[in-house]
């Protein structure tokens, strides 16, 4: 195992994740939007292994964005070395998802508390309508709160209630009327 897969993998394994509420990943994040999934690179940046993908952005709910954007996050396949890192989010391309975005030292972006700031847009075939699945609906994060790890999150949230909720907490942060 090369030494940066094996600092990577050191490192990932000491990760935890706190819960964080719509309201706190909407305040967290500089961006909201929604965006398909155009292609997705591992390469080598850094001694690490990253993973950019590409979304042609939809519609953004919060900040602004362009039309298309690069999202940089850590993990993924170069050659013969492979690095994962649980709780990242990995995308597929033709992929429709909601992502809480937050610049990067880089000056690229990343998805805010990756598993909790992935929604993944579903369509019914039968009626047509949307919903959203976040991520973390299947991956356990720490709650501070009741000091335990928990699978919790939104699962098939209509997707006009979850724009509605974030616009709600996008102003009450404008506000500052915090929940």
């Amino acid at each position: 195992m090369p030494v940066a897969t094996l600092i990577l993998a050191l490192s990932a394994a000491a990760t935890t994740i706190l819960k964080m509420d719509l309201d706190e990943l909407t305040r967290a994040a500089r961006v909201v939007a929604r965006g398909k999934c155009v292609a997705s690179e591992a390469r080598l940046d850094g001694g690490y292994i990253w993973t950019f993908t590409t979304f042609e952005v939809t519609e953004t709910l919060k900040g602004s964005a362009p039309r298309q954007i690069s999202v940089r996050l850590l993990g993924g396949k170069v050659g013969h070395m492979k690095a994962t890192v649980d709780g990242v989010p990995q995308f597929r391309t033709g992929e429709d998802v909601f992502l809480f975005l937050e610049p990067t030292r880089e000056g690229d972006l990343t998805v805010t508390s990756w598993v909790q700031g992935t929604f993944r847009v579903q369509r019914d075939t039968q009626t047509g309508q949307e919903s959203v699945t976040q991520d973390s609906a299947a991956h356990a994060v720490y709650d501070p709160t009741t000091r335990q790890f928990k699978v919790s999150g939104v699962r098939h949230m209509p997707v006009e209630t979850f724009r509605l909720r974030v616009r709600e907490a996008v102003e009450r942060q404008r506000t500052g009327r915090l929940p």
